[in-house]
């Protein structure tokens, strides 16, 4: 083993020197990256409790700018991220990477903040990047270049040279949801729509448009809500006065939380479910379980969404080449019994 002057702290190098690895590797296992060998783990790990080394974040940060901090920004109001299951989930996610790592999470949530004040804050050095979650077309942040290494959940809505970003495909997901309806013979159907202007909404949209076009049923009736329930309900509610209370038997529902609100306004009306009208919801999210009438559901793994988006921008910080640039996630159906 390296041996240690008295009084002297112990440093990265000489971690590595002890162990017989790379510096970068030191770094890695330090950080938490799991794309480290278990051999190199152990050998840094012994290392590091032999020389009682502990990361310097102040010198760390003087020498090379890094602050050792990264930003959750959420482009949305208080009210629906704190509101939306959706988001616990990434946010544990998101954690339970950082927490393995030596960054510490700073959360913006900016929806009435037209980019100002989130701008200054990431201009000012205060974190070395950021993960962009719930973006909209507009957000005025997100439009211009990024100013630091920058990962979206979700294909962003904006223009951006080849993003990083982890999503599921959901367009697919969305005909799978359609296809469930139609399978058990449902064929006037609708949809319940995200806001128009997430990339997110728009896709499962043309998931459900194509999938009802392919099976020669109507493909044009649809109302945006906005990811809330009370959002939702007013959506239905206007389609429902548009179409009649009948001329719907299956309804796609962007989100479990806002098929929670189509749910009571049927209730209200005596529109049974799934008698009358099927439906089939997105996430599974607890919502779904708990709902009135449980939630047929096309479920996302949204935790192990946010793991990756933290990991992925964890190690384009520490310089790794080989990280991917789109990662895309499965989704499957969980039958219940609205559809």
């Amino acid at each position: 083993m390296t041996r240690q002057a008295e009084g002297q702290a112990p440093t990265l190098e000489m971690v590595a020197r002890a162990a017989g690895v790379s510096r970068a590797t030191v770094s890695r296992v330090v950080n938490g990256s799991p794309h480290v060998r278990p051999e190199a783990v152990a050998a840094v790990n012994a290392a590091v409790a032999q020389l009682r080394y502990v990361p310097n974040r102040a010198a760390r940060s003087l020498a090379s700018r890094a602050t050792n901090a990264i930003a959750l920004i959420v482009p949305e109001d208080v009210t629906v991220f704190f509101g939306d299951p959706f988001f616990a989930a990434i946010v544990k996610g998101i954690t339970d990477r950082v927490d393995a790592s030596s960054y510490v999470l700073n959360l913006l949530v900016a929806s009435s903040d037209p980019g100002h004040k989130t701008r200054s804050f990431l201009e000012s050095g205060a974190v070395d990047g950021a993960i962009v979650t719930s973006h909209h077309v507009g957000d005025e942040l997100l439009s211009e270049h990024a100013l630091m290494p920058v990962v979206y959940g979700g294909r962003p809505a904006v223009a951006a040279t080849d993003p990083y970003f982890v999503d599921v495909d959901n367009i697919a997901a969305a005909a799978t949801a359609t296809r469930r309806l139609i399978e058990i013979g449902r064929r006037r159907l609708a949809t319940i729509t995200g806001p128009n202007d997430m990339q997110a909404s728009m896709d499962r949209l043309v998931g459900f448009r194509e999938t009802s076009a392919a099976a020669g049923l109507r493909s044009d009736l649809f109302e945006a809500g906005d990811f809330t329930a009370e959002g939702a309900a007013g959506a239905v509610r206007r389609l429902l006065d548009r179409v009649g209370d009948d001329g719907v038997d299956g309804l796609f529902v962007a989100s479990d939380l806002m098929a929670g609100g189509v749910l009571q306004v049927l209730g209200d009306r005596g529109i049974r479910v799934p008698e009358d009208i099927a439906i089939v919801g997105f996430d599974d999210s607890p919502v779904a379980a708990r709902a009135a009438v449980p939630l047929t559901t096309v479920a996302q793994p949204s935790v192990r969404q946010g793991w990756l988006m933290a990991d992925v921008l964890i190690r384009v910080l520490a310089g790794e080449a080989d990280v991917p640039r789109q990662t895309i996630l499965e989704t499957e159906l969980v039958i219940r019994e609205s559809a």
